[in-house]
């Protein structure tokens, strides 16, 4: 069984946004890929309270998730990630090409948002916590009407923003307000799938549209009931994707080597 690695939007964690995706993941229909979900968390976010410096880089994120697979003896893994968590796939893209199979990058960007918009949030988080992010990420996060189709999953994901650690959300909001790899998009051969939510406003679909036409072997596809947590506003649509793209890209990979 192959490992996928699943990585959260910041506020988040693995579990409150991944747990749909993974349970269909590992009820794969006959032929389907045989995948199993690791899940991280970023620093003060659910279970990953170690110690964060106040500033971190996005290519500290994606060391730290080297690191743990490295403990877990995981070479190599398909990988799969939201907002910041597709952002982080991007860098390990880029910093460890031998080892990521494929990408899945849901509702990201290779440059999301400004660097102001990142200092104007950590300050907030700084002085008011965690909590008082919740109102605004409750409108920015889901399309309209999933809190009242799903109050359970939603939530689940603003309770996981409340509780995060003011500290370690704002060094996340460090990595973003630095992260721009939008001229390095060209040196990715792994093969790319980037999923929009067609209701997304931090990461519009042009934004997934720039990292597939960007990369060596990209493609998009927008989902039209979504804002910005796909993974947990359409998690039957999301598990089938990344099946799809798992298969094309292992197919793909044997093909090379015959």
């Amino acid at each position: 069984m192959t490992v996928i690695v699943l990585g959260p939007s910041l506020g988040t964690t693995g579990p409150t946004l991944w747990s749909g995706v993974a349970t269909r993941l590992l009820d794969a229909p006959a032929g389907a890929p045989q995948l199993e979900p690791m899940a991280w968390d970023l620093p003060g976010h659910g279970g990953e309270r170690r110690p964060v410096p106040a500033e971190l880089t996005m290519a500290d994120l994606a060391r730290r998730v080297l690191d743990d697979l490295d403990e877990r003896g995981v070479d190599r893994f398909h990988y799969a990630g939201d907002s910041v968590g597709g952002a982080v796939g991007l860098q390990l893209l880029l910093d460890a090409p031998e080892r990521v199979l494929s990408a899945t990058l849901l509702c990201t960007g290779a440059r999301i948002g400004t660097a102001a918009s990142w200092q104007e949030r950590a300050a907030q988080v700084r002085a008011s916590g965690t909590p008082s992010l919740v109102a605004a990420s409750a409108a920015r996060w889901f399309v309209p009407g999933f809190v009242e189709r799903q109050p359970d999953a939603a939530s689940a994901l603003l309770h996981a923003l409340s509780d995060a650690d003011d500290a370690g959300y704002a060094a996340v909001c460090h990595a973003l307000e630095h992260f721009d790899v939008r001229e390095r998009l060209a040196e990715i051969a792994a093969p790319v799938l980037a999923v929009a939510g067609a209701h997304d406003v931090a990461t519009p679909p042009d934004s997934l549209r720039e990292i597939a036409e960007g990369v060596q072997a990209g493609r998009l596809v927008v989902l039209d009931d979504v804002a910005h947590l796909a993974p947990a506003e359409a998690p039957e649509q999301v598990a089938r994707l990344i099946r799809d793209h798992v298969a094309s890209a292992t197919d793909a990979g044997e093909r090379a080597l015959r």
